[in-house]
Protein backbone atom coordinates (compact mmCIF):
# COMPACT_ATOMS: atom_id res chain seq x y z
CA UNK A 1 0.00 0.00 0.00
CA UNK A 2 1.56 3.77 -0.98
CA UNK A 3 2.12 6.11 1.86
CA UNK A 4 0.72 8.95 -0.09
CA UNK A 5 2.08 11.43 2.82
CA UNK A 6 5.64 10.25 2.43
CA UNK A 7 5.33 10.02 -1.26
CA UNK A 8 4.00 13.97 -1.43
CA UNK A 9 7.00 14.63 0.80
CA UNK A 10 9.43 13.21 -1.13
CA UNK A 11 8.39 15.10 -4.30
CA UNK A 12 8.33 18.17 -2.46
CA UNK A 13 12.27 17.46 -1.40
CA UNK A 14 13.39 16.62 -4.74
CA UNK A 15 11.75 19.65 -5.95
CA UNK A 16 13.19 21.44 -3.27
CA UNK A 17 16.66 20.13 -4.06
CA UNK A 18 16.48 20.85 -7.77
CA UNK A 19 15.87 23.92 -7.53
CA UNK A 20 18.46 24.41 -4.90
CA UNK A 21 20.81 22.60 -7.41
CA UNK A 22 19.70 25.20 -10.32
CA UNK A 23 20.60 28.39 -8.56
CA UNK A 24 24.36 29.04 -8.69
CA UNK A 25 25.40 32.11 -6.66
CA UNK A 26 27.42 35.25 -8.41
CA UNK A 27 28.91 38.09 -8.04
CA UNK A 28 27.26 40.93 -9.73
CA UNK A 29 29.35 44.28 -10.71
CA UNK A 30 27.95 47.48 -11.45
CA UNK A 31 29.63 50.47 -13.64
CA UNK A 32 28.54 52.99 -11.52
CA UNK A 33 27.55 54.06 -7.59
CA UNK A 34 24.92 56.74 -8.26
CA UNK A 35 23.55 57.50 -4.35
CA UNK A 36 20.22 59.07 -3.49
CA UNK A 37 20.40 59.15 0.56
CA UNK A 38 23.93 58.93 0.98
CA UNK A 39 26.52 61.71 0.67
CA UNK A 40 30.40 61.82 1.24
CA UNK A 41 29.89 64.76 3.49
CA UNK A 42 27.46 62.76 5.86
CA UNK A 43 29.74 59.56 6.62
CA UNK A 44 27.96 59.10 10.00
CA UNK A 45 24.95 57.98 8.03
CA UNK A 46 27.06 55.17 6.84
CA UNK A 47 29.70 54.53 9.01
CA UNK A 48 29.84 54.37 12.53
CA UNK A 49 31.99 56.89 14.90
CA UNK A 50 34.35 54.77 15.49
CA UNK A 51 35.07 54.12 11.62
CA UNK A 52 34.66 57.79 11.33
CA UNK A 53 37.19 58.46 13.72
CA UNK A 54 39.21 56.33 12.65
CA UNK A 55 39.63 57.77 9.39
CA UNK A 56 40.02 61.49 11.13
CA UNK A 57 42.77 60.55 13.48
CA UNK A 58 45.21 59.02 10.56
CA UNK A 59 44.18 61.19 8.03
CA UNK A 60 42.08 58.56 5.52
CA UNK A 61 39.36 59.91 3.43
CA UNK A 62 36.02 59.43 3.05
CA UNK A 63 35.71 58.63 -0.56
CA UNK A 64 32.96 56.21 -2.81
CA UNK A 65 33.87 52.71 -1.68
CA UNK A 66 32.70 53.55 1.38
CA UNK A 67 29.33 54.26 0.27
CA UNK A 68 26.36 51.88 0.04
CA UNK A 69 25.39 50.69 -3.41
CA UNK A 70 22.69 51.98 -5.25
CA UNK A 71 19.43 50.93 -4.22
CA UNK A 72 17.42 50.99 -7.40
CA UNK A 73 20.04 49.26 -9.03
CA UNK A 74 19.73 46.26 -5.85
CA UNK A 75 15.72 46.44 -6.53
CA UNK A 76 16.28 45.81 -10.55
CA UNK A 77 18.84 42.52 -10.34
CA UNK A 78 16.48 41.33 -7.56
CA UNK A 79 13.65 41.04 -10.00
CA UNK A 80 15.84 38.97 -12.34
CA UNK A 81 17.44 36.30 -9.60
CA UNK A 82 15.80 34.29 -7.12
CA UNK A 83 17.54 36.55 -4.12
CA UNK A 84 20.32 38.99 -3.41
CA UNK A 85 22.40 37.52 -0.53
CA UNK A 86 24.49 40.25 0.21
CA UNK A 87 26.53 43.55 -0.61
CA UNK A 88 30.11 44.61 -0.81
CA UNK A 89 30.42 48.24 -0.97
CA UNK A 90 34.17 47.99 -1.26
CA UNK A 91 33.86 46.28 -4.89
CA UNK A 92 30.59 48.15 -5.60
CA UNK A 93 29.10 44.11 -6.11
CA UNK A 94 26.27 42.42 -4.80
CA UNK A 95 25.78 38.65 -4.85
CA UNK A 96 22.99 37.18 -6.00
CA UNK A 97 21.53 33.79 -6.00
CA UNK A 98 20.37 32.87 -9.37
CA UNK A 99 19.76 30.49 -12.34
CA UNK A 100 22.07 30.14 -15.51
CA UNK A 101 19.27 31.67 -17.58
CA UNK A 102 19.38 34.65 -15.33
CA UNK A 103 23.06 35.72 -16.04
CA UNK A 104 22.09 36.80 -19.54
CA UNK A 105 19.41 39.14 -18.14
CA UNK A 106 21.60 40.96 -15.74
CA UNK A 107 24.22 41.38 -17.79
CA UNK A 108 22.29 42.64 -20.70
CA UNK A 109 21.35 45.89 -18.02
CA UNK A 110 22.86 48.54 -19.05
CA UNK A 111 24.35 49.41 -15.61
CA UNK A 112 26.12 45.93 -15.08
CA UNK A 113 29.59 45.85 -15.47
CA UNK A 114 29.99 42.03 -15.14
CA UNK A 115 28.75 38.63 -13.60
CA UNK A 116 31.01 36.17 -12.26
CA UNK A 117 30.19 32.95 -10.74
CA UNK A 118 31.19 32.51 -7.63
CA UNK A 119 29.94 29.05 -6.56
CA UNK A 120 27.80 26.54 -7.91
CA UNK A 121 24.33 25.13 -6.69
CA UNK A 122 24.08 21.80 -4.95
CA UNK A 123 24.84 20.12 -2.11
CA UNK A 124 28.16 20.44 0.03
CA UNK A 125 31.13 18.29 -1.04
CA UNK A 126 32.31 17.27 2.15
CA UNK A 127 36.20 18.39 1.58
CA UNK A 128 38.34 20.66 3.83
CA UNK A 129 39.70 23.60 2.47
CA UNK A 130 43.04 24.17 2.17
CA UNK A 131 44.92 22.41 5.08
CA UNK A 132 43.06 25.15 7.50
CA UNK A 133 40.71 22.36 8.82
CA UNK A 134 40.55 22.30 12.85
CA UNK A 135 42.39 18.99 13.55
CA UNK A 136 43.61 18.74 16.30
CA UNK A 137 45.61 16.29 18.97
CA UNK A 138 44.40 14.42 21.86
CA UNK A 139 42.90 16.94 24.18
CA UNK A 140 44.84 18.42 27.43
CA UNK A 141 42.65 19.37 30.22
CA UNK A 142 44.49 20.88 32.92
CA UNK A 143 43.21 20.93 36.41
CA UNK A 144 41.62 24.51 37.43
CA UNK A 145 42.55 24.32 40.75
CA UNK A 146 46.45 23.71 40.08
CA UNK A 147 48.94 26.51 38.48
CA UNK A 148 52.27 25.18 37.18
CA UNK A 149 55.59 27.50 37.38
CA UNK A 150 55.89 27.21 33.67
CA UNK A 151 52.44 26.60 31.92
CA UNK A 152 51.67 24.65 28.85
CA UNK A 153 51.38 28.20 27.07
CA UNK A 154 54.32 30.42 28.41
CA UNK A 155 56.53 28.90 25.20
CA UNK A 156 54.61 30.67 22.41
CA UNK A 157 53.88 34.14 24.86
CA UNK A 158 57.48 34.41 25.76
CA UNK A 159 58.47 34.22 22.14
CA UNK A 160 57.00 37.11 21.62
CA UNK A 161 57.22 39.17 24.68
CA UNK A 162 53.51 39.02 25.51
CA UNK A 163 54.73 38.79 29.76
CA UNK A 164 56.31 42.03 29.63
CA UNK A 165 53.81 43.63 27.48
CA UNK A 166 51.67 42.85 29.60
CA UNK A 167 53.74 43.42 32.71
CA UNK A 168 54.06 46.95 31.52
CA UNK A 169 49.84 47.26 31.55
CA UNK A 170 48.95 46.48 27.80
CA UNK A 171 46.77 43.83 27.19
CA UNK A 172 44.56 45.32 23.57
CA UNK A 173 42.68 47.99 25.46
CA UNK A 174 40.86 50.40 23.27
CA UNK A 175 41.60 48.22 20.21
CA UNK A 176 39.02 46.43 17.89
CA UNK A 177 39.82 43.35 16.47
CA UNK A 178 37.84 41.53 13.84
CA UNK A 179 38.25 37.73 13.79
CA UNK A 180 37.04 36.12 10.63
CA UNK A 181 36.85 32.20 10.54
CA UNK A 182 34.67 29.40 10.14
CA UNK A 183 32.64 29.36 13.66
CA UNK A 184 32.85 29.90 17.26
CA UNK A 185 31.22 27.17 19.30
CA UNK A 186 31.58 27.34 22.98
CA UNK A 187 33.24 30.53 22.92
CA UNK A 188 29.69 32.12 24.91
CA UNK A 189 29.86 29.57 27.68
CA UNK A 190 34.27 28.75 27.70
CA UNK A 191 34.76 30.48 30.96
CA UNK A 192 38.73 31.86 29.28
CA UNK A 193 36.01 33.95 26.85
CA UNK A 194 33.66 34.77 29.89
CA UNK A 195 34.78 38.46 30.03
CA UNK A 196 33.88 39.28 27.10
CA UNK A 197 30.45 38.76 27.66
CA UNK A 198 30.71 40.70 31.10
CA UNK A 199 32.54 43.20 30.05
CA UNK A 200 30.57 43.66 26.45
CA UNK A 201 33.30 43.72 24.31
CA UNK A 202 31.65 41.90 21.78
CA UNK A 203 30.83 44.43 20.01
CA UNK A 204 29.42 42.58 17.01
CA UNK A 205 28.56 39.04 15.50
CA UNK A 206 27.69 38.14 11.94
CA UNK A 207 27.40 34.94 9.63
CA UNK A 208 28.19 35.58 5.90
CA UNK A 209 28.96 31.82 4.82
CA UNK A 210 25.06 30.70 6.26
CA UNK A 211 22.36 33.28 4.98
CA UNK A 212 20.15 33.78 7.41
CA UNK A 213 22.38 32.68 10.32
CA UNK A 214 22.46 34.92 13.35
CA UNK A 215 24.24 32.15 15.66
CA UNK A 216 28.14 32.26 15.00
CA UNK A 217 28.38 30.46 18.20
CA UNK A 218 28.63 26.83 16.18
CA UNK A 219 30.13 25.28 13.22
CA UNK A 220 33.31 24.72 12.89
CA UNK A 221 35.58 24.90 16.23
CA UNK A 222 38.67 26.78 14.37
CA UNK A 223 37.10 29.77 14.72
CA UNK A 224 37.51 29.02 18.78
CA UNK A 225 40.60 27.93 18.47
CA UNK A 226 41.71 30.76 16.63
CA UNK A 227 40.13 33.66 18.77
CA UNK A 228 41.33 31.69 21.95
CA UNK A 229 44.89 32.92 20.96
CA UNK A 230 44.01 36.14 21.16
CA UNK A 231 41.16 36.81 23.73
CA UNK A 232 41.19 34.18 26.58
CA UNK A 233 41.94 35.40 30.04
CA UNK A 234 42.07 32.32 32.31
CA UNK A 235 45.27 32.11 34.03
CA UNK A 236 45.12 28.66 34.87
CA UNK A 237 44.04 27.74 31.58
CA UNK A 238 45.30 30.14 28.81
CA UNK A 239 46.18 33.62 29.12
CA UNK A 240 46.56 35.07 25.70
CA UNK A 241 48.01 38.34 24.50
CA UNK A 242 44.68 40.47 23.73
CA UNK A 243 42.28 39.84 26.60
CA UNK A 244 41.10 43.57 26.80
CA UNK A 245 40.36 44.35 23.30
CA UNK A 246 36.70 44.37 21.47
CA UNK A 247 35.60 41.96 19.30
CA UNK A 248 33.92 41.84 15.47
CA UNK A 249 33.24 37.44 15.23
CA UNK A 250 32.68 36.75 11.19
CA UNK A 251 32.28 33.73 9.93
CA UNK A 252 33.19 33.81 6.00
CA UNK A 253 34.59 29.99 5.66
CA UNK A 254 31.99 27.19 4.60
CA UNK A 255 34.23 24.67 5.87
CA UNK A 256 32.21 21.12 3.88
CA UNK A 257 32.98 23.09 0.37
CA UNK A 258 35.66 25.57 -1.44
CA UNK A 259 34.80 28.46 -3.78
CA UNK A 260 35.63 31.56 -4.24
CA UNK A 261 31.72 32.75 -2.73
CA UNK A 262 34.40 32.39 0.81
CA UNK A 263 36.25 35.14 -0.87
CA UNK A 264 33.27 37.25 -1.28
CA UNK A 265 32.11 36.66 2.00
CA UNK A 266 35.61 37.45 3.56
CA UNK A 267 35.52 41.02 1.42
CA UNK A 268 31.98 41.60 2.95
CA UNK A 269 33.03 40.91 6.60
CA UNK A 270 35.97 43.26 5.91
CA UNK A 271 33.83 46.08 4.77
CA UNK A 272 31.23 45.54 7.61
CA UNK A 273 33.87 45.45 10.25
CA UNK A 274 35.54 48.44 9.16
CA UNK A 275 32.53 50.27 9.28
CA UNK A 276 32.56 49.10 12.74
CA UNK A 277 35.47 50.70 13.12
CA UNK A 278 37.76 47.55 13.27
CA UNK A 279 41.43 48.38 13.95
CA UNK A 280 42.60 45.06 13.46
CA UNK A 281 41.71 41.96 11.08
CA UNK A 282 42.49 39.07 12.14
CA UNK A 283 41.85 35.98 9.19
CA UNK A 284 43.26 32.17 9.49
CA UNK A 285 41.70 31.55 6.16
CA UNK A 286 43.84 31.28 2.61
CA UNK A 287 42.83 30.54 -0.82
CA UNK A 288 44.64 28.87 -3.47
CA UNK A 289 42.91 25.82 -4.82
CA UNK A 290 39.21 25.00 -5.17
CA UNK A 291 36.74 22.20 -5.90
CA UNK A 292 35.83 23.74 -9.29
CA UNK A 293 39.47 23.84 -10.82
CA UNK A 294 38.63 26.45 -13.16
CA UNK A 295 38.81 29.27 -10.17
CA UNK A 296 42.08 27.81 -9.04
CA UNK A 297 44.50 30.88 -8.73
CA UNK A 298 48.59 29.97 -9.88
CA UNK A 299 51.65 31.22 -8.61
CA UNK A 300 51.85 33.79 -11.08
CA UNK A 301 48.31 35.25 -9.21
CA UNK A 302 49.90 35.24 -6.02
CA UNK A 303 51.09 39.12 -7.39
CA UNK A 304 49.66 41.01 -4.37
CA UNK A 305 47.00 42.25 -6.68
CA UNK A 306 44.73 39.44 -8.65
CA UNK A 307 43.23 37.02 -5.68
CA UNK A 308 39.57 38.18 -5.21
CA UNK A 309 40.40 37.85 -1.57
CA UNK A 310 43.86 39.81 -1.82
CA UNK A 311 42.10 42.58 -3.11
CA UNK A 312 39.54 43.10 -0.57
CA UNK A 313 42.80 43.17 2.16
CA UNK A 314 44.45 45.71 0.16
CA UNK A 315 41.08 48.16 0.51
CA UNK A 316 40.90 46.95 4.39
CA UNK A 317 45.19 48.45 4.68
CA UNK A 318 44.18 51.11 2.74
CA UNK A 319 41.35 52.20 5.46
CA UNK A 320 43.65 52.13 8.10
CA UNK A 321 43.24 48.83 8.96
CA UNK A 322 45.74 46.12 10.29
CA UNK A 323 45.01 42.27 8.72
CA UNK A 324 46.67 39.92 9.90
CA UNK A 325 46.34 36.29 8.00
CA UNK A 326 48.21 33.07 7.78
CA UNK A 327 50.85 32.30 5.03
CA UNK A 328 49.02 29.13 4.41
CA UNK A 329 50.14 25.67 5.17
CA UNK A 330 51.18 24.86 1.91
CA UNK A 331 54.96 24.47 3.08
CA UNK A 332 55.85 21.34 1.61
CA UNK A 333 55.32 22.73 -2.26
CA UNK A 334 58.36 24.50 -2.10
CA UNK A 335 59.01 28.17 -2.94
CA UNK A 336 56.20 30.68 -3.58
CA UNK A 337 53.32 28.40 -2.03
CA UNK A 338 51.79 31.18 -0.29
CA UNK A 339 48.05 31.79 -0.55
CA UNK A 340 45.90 34.78 -0.62
CA UNK A 341 45.42 37.12 0.73
CA UNK A 342 49.01 36.72 2.61
CA UNK A 343 50.17 38.14 -1.01
CA UNK A 344 49.21 41.15 -0.21
CA UNK A 345 50.66 44.63 0.36
CA UNK A 346 50.81 46.45 3.48
CA UNK A 347 49.36 43.37 5.97
CA UNK A 348 51.29 41.19 8.14
CA UNK A 349 51.34 37.39 6.71
CA UNK A 350 52.39 34.88 9.75
CA UNK A 351 54.26 31.56 9.24
CA UNK A 352 54.82 29.45 11.19
CA UNK A 353 58.13 28.14 13.59
CA UNK A 354 59.08 25.12 15.51
CA UNK A 355 59.99 25.03 19.26
CA UNK A 356 63.51 25.03 17.70
CA UNK A 357 63.11 28.17 16.16
CA UNK A 358 63.24 27.12 12.51
CA UNK A 359 60.58 26.96 9.78
CA UNK A 360 57.43 24.80 10.56
CA UNK A 361 57.82 21.91 7.35
CA UNK A 362 53.98 22.82 6.70
CA UNK A 363 54.50 26.98 6.32
CA UNK A 364 54.45 28.54 3.28
CA UNK A 365 56.92 30.27 1.56
CA UNK A 366 57.35 33.24 -0.30
CA UNK A 367 57.99 35.19 -2.88
CA UNK A 368 55.14 36.73 -3.75
CA UNK A 369 55.17 36.52 -7.65
CA UNK A 370 56.62 40.28 -7.89
CA UNK A 371 59.26 39.43 -5.59
CA UNK A 372 58.68 40.81 -2.20
CA UNK A 373 59.58 38.44 0.81
CA UNK A 374 56.47 36.52 2.80
CA UNK A 375 56.05 35.83 5.20
CA UNK A 376 56.37 38.89 6.79
CA UNK A 377 57.04 37.41 9.99
CA UNK A 378 56.55 34.26 11.88
CA UNK A 379 55.49 32.90 15.57
CA UNK A 380 54.98 29.53 17.32
CA UNK A 381 53.23 27.41 15.18
CA UNK A 382 53.94 23.51 16.01
CA UNK A 383 51.84 22.14 18.46
CA UNK A 384 50.11 25.39 19.72
CA UNK A 385 48.62 25.71 22.98
CA UNK A 386 45.07 26.80 22.12
CA UNK A 387 41.02 26.26 23.48
CA UNK A 388 38.81 23.88 21.93
CA UNK A 389 34.93 24.20 21.87
CA UNK A 390 34.64 21.69 24.79
CA UNK A 391 36.39 24.41 27.02
CA UNK A 392 39.69 22.24 27.64
CA UNK A 393 43.31 23.39 26.52
CA UNK A 394 45.35 21.29 23.71
CA UNK A 395 47.92 21.17 21.37
CA UNK A 396 47.47 21.90 17.77
CA UNK A 397 49.41 23.07 14.85
CA UNK A 398 49.34 25.39 10.76
CA UNK A 399 49.93 28.72 10.70
CA UNK A 400 46.04 29.60 11.29
CA UNK A 401 47.65 29.65 14.85
CA UNK A 402 50.58 31.26 14.52
CA UNK A 403 48.93 34.38 12.66
CA UNK A 404 46.40 34.88 15.85
CA UNK A 405 49.55 35.54 18.29
CA UNK A 406 50.52 38.21 15.82
CA UNK A 407 47.77 39.72 16.18
CA UNK A 408 47.45 40.21 19.65
CA UNK A 409 50.66 41.39 19.79
CA UNK A 410 49.96 43.92 17.38
CA UNK A 411 46.73 44.83 19.74
CA UNK A 412 49.39 45.11 22.62
CA UNK A 413 51.59 47.57 20.80
CA UNK A 414 48.79 49.49 19.58
CA UNK A 415 47.31 50.20 22.82
CA UNK A 416 50.86 51.41 23.60
CA UNK A 417 51.76 53.50 21.02
CA UNK A 418 48.08 55.28 19.47
CA UNK A 419 49.99 57.33 17.87
CA UNK A 420 51.27 55.21 15.35
CA UNK A 421 49.72 54.62 12.09
CA UNK A 422 49.26 51.02 10.82
CA UNK A 423 52.17 51.33 8.93
CA UNK A 424 54.04 52.40 11.55
CA UNK A 425 53.30 49.48 13.45
CA UNK A 426 54.24 46.95 10.87
CA UNK A 427 57.11 48.95 10.47
CA UNK A 428 58.08 48.33 14.40
CA UNK A 429 57.21 44.89 14.23
CA UNK A 430 59.23 44.69 11.42
CA UNK A 431 61.82 46.20 12.83
CA UNK A 432 61.92 43.94 16.36
CA UNK A 433 61.95 40.68 14.71
CA UNK A 434 64.44 38.31 14.66
CA UNK A 435 66.56 38.48 11.26
CA UNK A 436 65.36 42.14 10.17
CA UNK A 437 68.86 43.01 8.74
CA UNK A 438 68.20 39.68 6.57
CA UNK A 439 65.15 38.14 5.71
CA UNK A 440 64.16 35.84 3.29
CA UNK A 441 61.27 33.76 2.35
CA UNK A 442 61.48 31.03 5.51
CA UNK A 443 60.72 33.25 7.84
CA UNK A 444 60.46 36.75 6.62
CA UNK A 445 61.84 39.16 8.96
CA UNK A 446 61.21 36.52 11.89
CA UNK A 447 60.00 36.63 14.63
CA UNK A 448 58.94 40.10 16.39
CA UNK A 449 59.51 40.88 20.04
CA UNK A 450 57.88 43.23 22.13
CA UNK A 451 60.04 45.37 24.00
CA UNK A 452 62.36 45.94 20.87
CA UNK A 453 59.66 47.19 18.95
CA UNK A 454 58.03 49.25 22.21
CA UNK A 455 61.86 50.62 22.96
CA UNK A 456 63.05 50.55 19.58
CA UNK A 457 63.34 54.40 19.42
CA UNK A 458 65.22 54.38 23.02
CA UNK A 459 67.51 51.73 22.48
CA UNK A 460 68.40 53.38 18.37
CA UNK A 461 69.51 56.53 20.61
CA UNK A 462 71.22 54.36 22.87
CA UNK A 463 73.28 52.89 19.82
CA UNK A 464 76.20 55.11 18.82
CA UNK A 465 77.86 54.67 15.54
CA UNK A 466 78.31 51.51 13.07
CA UNK A 467 76.10 48.46 13.94
CA UNK A 468 78.12 45.75 15.10
CA UNK A 469 77.40 42.05 14.86
CA UNK A 470 75.45 40.53 17.57
CA UNK A 471 75.39 36.67 18.18
CA UNK A 472 75.08 34.51 21.22
CA UNK A 473 75.19 30.53 20.47
CA UNK A 474 74.82 28.16 21.45
CA UNK A 475 70.70 29.10 21.35
CA UNK A 476 68.59 26.99 22.04
CA UNK A 477 71.16 26.61 25.27
CA UNK A 478 70.82 23.24 26.34
CA UNK A 479 74.17 23.86 29.25
CA UNK A 480 75.38 26.29 31.09
CA UNK A 481 78.12 27.76 29.07
CA UNK A 482 77.42 30.78 26.56
CA UNK A 483 79.53 32.44 23.81
CA UNK A 484 78.62 35.79 22.99
CA UNK A 485 80.42 37.94 19.90
CA UNK A 486 79.79 41.33 20.46
CA UNK A 487 81.74 44.98 19.88
CA UNK A 488 84.84 45.65 19.25
CA UNK A 489 85.97 45.82 23.02
CA UNK A 490 88.01 43.76 25.42
CA UNK A 491 85.10 44.13 28.09
CA UNK A 492 81.25 44.51 28.38
CA UNK A 493 78.45 44.32 30.88
CA UNK A 494 76.31 41.24 30.75
CA UNK A 495 72.91 40.83 31.87
CA UNK A 496 70.02 37.83 31.79
CA UNK A 497 66.47 39.26 32.53
CA UNK A 498 62.96 36.36 32.84
CA UNK A 499 60.88 37.68 30.60
CA UNK A 500 58.94 39.53 33.18
CA UNK A 501 61.74 41.94 33.25
CA UNK A 502 63.26 40.46 36.25
CA UNK A 503 66.83 40.53 36.72
CA UNK A 504 68.59 37.34 37.03
CA UNK A 505 72.25 38.37 36.88
CA UNK A 506 74.39 41.57 36.35
CA UNK A 507 78.21 40.95 35.56
CA UNK A 508 81.28 42.31 34.16
CA UNK A 509 82.88 40.38 31.69
CA UNK A 510 86.41 40.00 29.51
CA UNK A 511 87.73 38.65 26.61
CA UNK A 512 91.65 38.44 25.45
CA UNK A 513 91.12 39.45 22.30
CA UNK A 514 88.48 40.88 19.84
CA UNK A 515 88.75 37.91 17.66
CA UNK A 516 87.40 35.49 19.82
CA UNK A 517 83.81 36.00 21.42
CA UNK A 518 82.69 36.94 25.01
CA UNK A 519 82.59 33.53 27.56
CA UNK A 520 79.97 33.25 30.56
CA UNK A 521 79.11 30.03 32.68
CA UNK A 522 75.21 31.10 33.56
CA UNK A 523 73.55 30.08 36.66
CA UNK A 524 71.29 27.42 37.03
CA UNK A 525 67.72 28.16 35.17
CA UNK A 526 64.51 26.48 34.01
CA UNK A 527 63.48 26.09 31.17
CA UNK A 528 61.94 28.98 28.76
CA UNK A 529 62.35 32.34 27.50
CA UNK A 530 64.92 34.98 28.50
CA UNK A 531 66.31 38.04 27.71
CA UNK A 532 70.10 38.73 26.95
CA UNK A 533 71.56 42.16 27.08
CA UNK A 534 75.44 43.23 26.00
CA UNK A 535 76.19 46.79 26.87
CA UNK A 536 80.11 48.25 25.66
CA UNK A 537 80.16 51.70 26.56
CA UNK A 538 76.41 53.80 24.82
CA UNK A 539 76.63 50.21 22.68
CA UNK A 540 73.57 47.97 23.91
CA UNK A 541 72.34 44.95 22.44
CA UNK A 542 69.17 42.53 23.41
CA UNK A 543 68.18 39.42 21.85
CA UNK A 544 66.12 35.99 23.19
CA UNK A 545 67.87 33.37 24.42
CA UNK A 546 66.03 29.88 24.83
CA UNK A 547 66.98 27.29 27.66
CA UNK A 548 65.87 23.67 26.66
Amino acid sequence: MVDFNRLLLSLFCFFVVSVSFGQNRYAVYFKYKPQESYSLNRPSEFLSAAAVARREKFQIPVDSLDLPLAAKYITEIASKSNKVLYQINWFNAAIVEASPENVADITSLPFVEKVVLAAPGGNSSGRISNGFSAKTGASVPLNPGSKTEASPYSFQNDLLGIPVMHGEGFKGKGITIAVFDAGFPGVNTISAFAHLFSNNQIVATGDFAHIGNTNVYKFNQHGTNSLSLIAANQENLLISGAPDSKYILGITEDVPTEYRIEEYNWVRAASWADSLGADIISSSLGYWDFDDPSMDYSKEDMDGKTATITKGASVASNKGILVVTSAGNYGSRGPASIVAPADAAGILAVGAVTAQLGRAGFSSQGATADGRFKPDVVAFGNNVQLIRSNGTLGPSSGTSFSAPQIAALAAGLWEARPDWTKDDLINYILKSSSQYENPDNLLGYGIPDFSKAYYGEILSVLTLGKESDFKIYPNPLNGGDLFIQFGKGLTGEFSLFDVSGKEIQRVEIQRVSVSQPFEIRLPEIPKGMFLVQMQSGREIKRTKLLKR
